[in-house]
Order: C-alpha cells, then structure tokens, then sequence
C-alpha cells in the first residue's frame, strides 16, 4: 500500500538524503512560485500595498544620493562664485541661495519618506507574516488530520511532520527576503544607471570581486540545511526530553524515579552534539567568509582610487566624486547583500521542500467516488472474511484469519493477552486500518465503499490511551460530537449515562469548569473520574457501534462493572464491542472473542468458554482465584 508522496513511501523506508549538488540546490528553488502563491491568497490586497511602496522606497537612495550631488556642485559654484556671505540672514534672503534651499528641502522630504516609507513596509510585511504562519497552521493541522493513522506511527513521517511545523513559522521571514531582494533589485538598477553613465568600468569591477562571496554563502547555506535535516531525529528527541524534563503530567514519576539528571544529561549530551555539528559550518563559513569579504574591500578601494583621481585631473566634478564613491560603495553592499540573500533564499527554499512535500503525503483510507448510503439502521451487522493485518514495516501479522460476525445489537467482548490483536481489531472495524488481506463487510457490502465520515460518525470508539483535553468539562464530553456542541441537554444526558455527572457535579465551576493542570484555572482528575468523562464521549456520539478499549482500567472492580452494566442497559439496539481484563465485566456480553498471537482461539459465551476448558477456562481461573 504506497502512499502518494513526492519520494519513498514513508513507513519503513529512509527518505531521500537532502540535495547536496548545485543543480539540485537551484532546483530547489521552484518552491518560490507556490510559496509566493500561497502569501498572495493570504492576503491580496496586502501584498499590492507592499510591492507599491517598496517600489517607491527603492528609488529614494539613487534620489537621495543625486540630490546630494546636487547639493555638493551648488555649494561648490557658490563658493568659486564668491557670492556667500557669512551673516546668517543674509543665507535666508540671497535670491543665489534659493536654488541650494530648494535642494536642501528635497533632500529633507526624501529622507522623511524614506523613514515612513520604511516603517509602513515593515508593519505590512509583518502583518503578512503573521497571516502566512496562521494559515499554514491551519492548513497543515487539516492535511494531518486526512491523513491514515499508520503514518502517524511512522517515525519517518514524525520527522517531516516536525520539520514542516517548523516550516510553518521559520519560512515565515522569507516574505520579507524576497521582497526585500526585490526592491534591492530595483534599487542596483537605478544606481547601475548612474554608474554607466559615468563609468561602466565600474559595474565590471565590482561583479567580479562579488562573486566568490556568493559562491561561498551559497555552498555553506546548503551545509547548512544538510547538517539540520540530517539532525531532525535529534531534535524531536530534544523536544521530548524538553516535555518530560519540565511537564506536569511526568513530574510526579520523574522525581520519583529520580529521572532529573538523566534526563538533563540525555539532553545536554544531545544538545552538544548538534551545537558542535553547527559549529563546524559556522566556523568554515566565518573563515572564508572573511577571506571573500577582503576581496570585496579591495576591489571597492581601487575603484575609489581611481575616482579620486580621475576628479583630481577634472574629469569629474566634487559633487561626481561622492556621488560616484557613495553610489559605488551603496551598490556593492546591495551587489553583495542581493548576491548573500540569493544563496539564503536557495537554502531557504530548501527548507521550504520540507513543508511542501508534507502536503504532497496523500491517505490510502479514503472515500470512495459514489460511496454506499450508511445503512440507518444496520441489520445484519459487521462480518470479518479472512482479514489479516500487519503494520508497515513489520514482517509479523498483527492479526490473521479473522472470520466472526458482530451481529447488529449484539455486544461482543474480545479477551486476550497484551499483543493479542484486540486493539488492531476494532481499529480494523472502524476502518482507521485497511485489512491487508481478507475483507470486512457491513450489512454485506465492503466497509471500505462506505463514505469515511458516515462511518465513524456511526462508530464511537474510547480507547485506553484516550486523550485529556485541557479544555471545561462540557467540552471534554462534546469532543464525542464536537458538532453538537452547543447541546448542553445532551452533554449533560451523556455525563449522567457514564455516571460522570457525579465528577462534575463535585467541580468548583460544573460543567463549565476547566479541566487538567496545563492552564491556570483547571482542576484536575483522578485516572477514574478522567475515565468516566471519557467513557462519556461515547454516550455523546450516540452511535449505532460503541466500542470500548480498556477504557475503565483505573476504575475498581466495583466501579468498572457498574460502569459496563449501565453501558450493556443504555446501549439496548446498538452494537458494541468491548475490550477488558476483567471477566466481571466481560461475561455480560452476549458473545466473547478469545485472541491469542493475532488469531481467534475460541468464540463463545462465557459458560461456553469456561465448560470448553481453553485458554478463557485458564485466565478466568486465575483471576477468579485472586478474589477468593
């Protein structure tokens, strides 16, 4: 089953090593149009408003410096002419002075608009970004959420999901490059201009003594990439050690397990190793960087010799010679910044494949064209055909030669070792896996020519792991059917079916009380009272299929068969599927799947299975005998 991706399927196999050769690095670069595509849905109106006035503010320097030329000639005709006077009112009044004033006061204006220029550029750029990393936000929790759970069980998807949510938020400055490389741009070819027309020499001069600065910032930036994409494993362990090092939930087993030192020397051990792989590039980068740089100086320093002396022997005026050396110096930086940002926006382009391939990773479990209508209700129920199932990357079959019938209003229980394949069946029956073999029918027709959605709208599954949202009751219970939020009847009849009610009822704020100790107002559970507003979720999504997964394993045994003996009366009519180690609870079902290393063993009642004396005989002895 080969996902769609832009490279090798994810689950078992390395990804491809990140590009390392110019031509690869360039071809990293068609990642621009999509990305600059994707700013512009964010915000067009925006985007024309800061392509307009960097256009205007990449004009003012070459203005600015041309005035200044200006400026500089009318001071020096003024003082060869002989016409300035020293008293200060004199200056203000001289009809020779005017033209200087006027000069003057451009200049001023220029200088004003560039700083307000600036100023709004940059307020729109940062609301852009912004607007950029919230919509990328929300477009990858979308994407991840259509994608199959098996690919979340893939360490080398969880490599590229975490470097593209780093994407998300780090790629967000590379807008403001590229905008920035834009209006340079702009900026080079108005000075370039002014060069030409005194001295095209110049333009030569300069490029060459550019050039291998260029060269080296676009080798190490790729260096770079390569060092970070190959430390992503690294990374997410950091982050990990991060949450188990300083997080309410392990705090009270790391301390006491005494797992502090531990965990800060895992994490410094860490840390070490990829500061001293970053290290190597940034000093190698630092080194030649320097070395390129002198090379630039020299050649801007020849070049303002050879100005100085052309104006010396009056081929150029005063106000030609700053012009010139400050137009020189100015392009030179812009040459090289354009240049050093052209090698950043490749590396960061780089990085950008990160995000986009994330979203080039397309689900197997899917819709089909002209799904089926979701049977209302279902009459003959769920049948299993031979179905095995083993996870990507694993030559062991999780399960195999599944065939029973979960007929509809039956409950069916599934008892069995740890491994057994109780959790890979129900994951199975609602179709969060697609059988590798064999086939799973529902009132005779395939599960998968059944739409997706209708069909875990019609399946409410709690699992052992469940998740505790760090949001008010009412809404830990609403996730069941976040839809039907807002029905606060049926939260609350959902509370009082798992006997949660009695949770809430003892919560300072109710319903609306928030729950967990991540936020400063919440209040957190017991492991039982976390696991009745669980248990609740499944009453709120009020399906035609309940299926529970060992979701009562910190009740007491009291507590547990209460709790199972409540669900077997609430869920008259509907199918259900339960998953426990307590034969209390498991021998109301009507019938029980025993499991053992992926096969069933024996189906049967609970009298059935404990007269046929096999393995259920066995556990329930055992555990029988712990009461006695």
């Amino acid at each position: 089953m080969p996902h769609q991706t832009a490279g090798p399927r994810a689950g078992g196999h390395h990804e491809p090593s990140p590009p390392k050769s110019l031509r690869e690095r360039f071809v990293a670069l068609r990642n621009l149009p999509p990305f600059l595509a994707s700013i512009w849905r964010t915000s067009p109106w925006l985007c024309v408003c800061t392509v307009v006035l960097r256009l205007l503010r990449a004009l003012l320097p070459v203005s600015t410096l041309y005035v200044g030329k200006l400026i500089i000639d009318a001071v020096v005709h003024l003082l060869a002419g002989g016409s300035v006077k020293v008293d200060p009112t004199a200056w203000l009044g001289s009809p020779a002075l005017q033209h200087l004033w006027l000069l003057l006061a451009a200049e001023f204006g220029l200088a004003v608009a560039a700083d307000l220029l600036g100023r709004i550029v940059s307020m729109i750029d940062s609301l852009l970004s912004e607007l950029y990393a919230n919509s990328t936000s929300v477009r990858l929790m979308e994407h991840a959420a259509s994608l199959d759970l098996e690919d979340f069980e893939d360490a080398d998807l969880q490599d590229r999901l975490d470097r593209a949510r780093r994407q998300v938020a780090g790629r967000s400055s590379l807008l403001t490059q590229l905008l920035g490389q834009a209006q340079d741009m702009v900026t080079i070819i108005s000075f370039a201009v002014g060069l030409l027309v005194y001295a095209p020499w110049l333009i030569v001069l300069l490029l060459v003594a550019l050039v291998p600065a260029f060269l080296g910032e676009f080798h190490f930036n790729a260096q770079s990439y390569a060092v970070n994409h190959q430390w992503t494993p690294e990374r997410r362990e950091l982050d990990y050690l991060r949450i188990l090092g300083a997080s309410a939930q392990t705090a009270k087993e790391v301390k006491s397990f005494g797992l502090n030192r531990f965990l800060v020397d895992r994490y410094r051990e860490l840390s070490w190793s990829i500061y001293y792989a970053n290290r190597r590039i940034a000093l190698r980068r630092a080194g030649w960087g320097g070395l390129f740089t002198t090379i630039g100086t020299i050649g801007y320093y020849a070049a303002y010799v050879i100005i100085a002396w052309r104006t010396v022997h009056g081929q150029f005026s005063v106000g030609d010679l700053t012009f010139l050396s400050a137009s020189f110096r100015r392009l030179r930086t812009l040459l090289e910044s354009l240049l050093t940002g052209f090698s950043q926006v490749a590396g960061q382009a780089l990085y950008l494949d990160d995000l986009f391939s994330f979203f080039q990773i397309r689900p197997e479990i899917l819709s089909p064209a002209q799904p089926r209508p979701f049977p209302q209700p279902i009459r003959a129920g769920f049948v299993f055909e031979d179905v095995g199932f083993r996870y990507p990357g694993s030559e062991r079959w999780a399960v195999r030669h599944l065939d029973f019938t979960l007929h509809a209003g039956e409950v069916l229980a599934l008892v069995g070792e740890n491994g057994a394949g109780k959790t890979t069946l129900v994951k199975l029956l609602s179709r969060l896996y697609d059988p590798d073999e064999g086939r799973i029918l529902l009132d005779g027709h395939p599960l998968a020519e059944y739409d997706l959605e209708a069909l875990r709208a019609n399946v409410g599954v709690i699992f052992q792991d469940y998740v505790r949202y760090h949001f008010d009751a009412a809404d830990n219970i609403a996730v069941g059917r976040i839809e039907a939020r807002a029905d606060r009847a049926r939260i609350e009849d959902a509370a009082h079916r798992s006997v949660a009610d009695e949770v809430i009822g003892r919560l300072p704020g109710g319903y609306d009380q928030r729950l967990g100790k991540l936020f400063k107002d919440g209040v957190d559970l017991s492991g039982g009272e976390w696991q009745k507003i669980a248990i609740a979720r499944a009453y709120m999504r009020d399906a035609q299929l309940l299926i529970l997964d060992e979701p009562t394993a910190a009740l007491d045994a009291r507590a547990e068969f209460e709790v199972f003996q409540r669900f077997k009366e609430l869920s008259h009519e509907r199918s259900a599927v339960v998953i426990s180690h307590r034969f209390s609870t498991v021998r109301m079902a009507d019938r029980i799947i025993v499991m053992e290393g992926g096969r069933i063993e024996a189906i049967g009642s609970h009298d059935e299975l404990v007269s046929a004396g096999g393995r259920y005989a066995e556990l329930f002895e055992l555990q029988a005998a712990g009461y006695r």
